[in-house]
Order: structure tokens, then sequence, then C-alpha cells
């Protein structure tokens, strides 16, 4: 029957084994880095608003576009979409090669839970967009409708 001590050291070694391959696999081969096998690409947009909201009024919502914002290729416009609002276009921002980056950062105001999207347009007409649900407990907006 093995001990408490060897079953630990056992479990330690097994972990550091797996971290150790985790951190080998990470590890770019000589052919990526010589560019020849393309590595995966994080996503030309990204959505990050909080899964739960407490209450719709005030919602922290920041959307980052991967774009190198240079004359040839840079974003436009990022338009902030939430459908189930008295009115489903939230915001519009605006974007020249100087503003160097893509990025917004802002709070919104939701009517309640529902998928919210981040569309944002090129200048030579590339459109992406990604979408991210949150939940409200206490929606905002409704008092203009029942008012």
């Amino acid at each position: 029957m093995a001990s408490r001590r060897k079953f630990i050291v056992a479990g330690a070694a097994v972990a550091a084994s797996a971290t150790t391959a985790r951190a080998a696999a990470a590890e770019p081969s000589a052919g990526e880095r010589e560019g020849r096998v393309p590595r995966k690409q994080e996503p030309a947009i990204t959505l990050t608003l909080p899964r739960l909201a407490e209450t719709g009024n005030s919602v922290p919502v920041a959307v980052h576009v991967r774009s190198p914002m240079t004359d040839a290729s840079h974003v436009t416009r990022i338009d902030i979409l939430a459908p189930r609002n008295p009115e489903p276009r939230i915001a519009s921002f605006h974007f020249t090669p100087v503003c160097g980056a893509a990025e917004v950062r802002s709070r919104i105001r939701l009517a309640g839970s529902q998928r919210v999207t981040a569309r944002a347009e090129f200048n030579d007409g590339r459109r992406v967009e990604a979408s991210a649900s949150v939940v409200v407990t206490l929606g905002a907006c409704v008092e203009d409708l029942l008012g």
C-alpha cells in the first residue's frame, strides 16, 4: 500500500511533466519560427461583456479590432447593437488611421438579457462582427416604455 507521501510525490511528478509538455507544445517549432507553418490567429474582433449584470443601467463593454490602422488598411467604424433595446443601435464610433488602434471601452444601458453585437467596418468595405450574451437581472430602458 502506497503511503500518502509517495502519492503526493507521484502526483507532483505527473503535474510537472504535464506542465512541461504544455510549455513545449506552446513553443513554436523551427518551421513556425521561419514562417512556413501558419499559426492560429486570434479573431479580428473581440467583444468583452460580463456574463451577468446586476442592473442594465451601466454594463461595461469593450471592443477591440485587430487592424494595422494604416492608410491602406484601417477600421473606419465600430457599431454596438442590442436588438432588445428600444433603440437597437447603442453607439457608433468612427476611426481614421491617426487613431492608432481600433479600441473602445464604455458602459452601455440594456433593457434586459440579450445578445449584444459589435460590428466593425474596414476602409475596403470588409465587415466583421462578434456577439456576446449578457444576463441582466434588473433591466434599464424600461421606464421610457412605461411612461
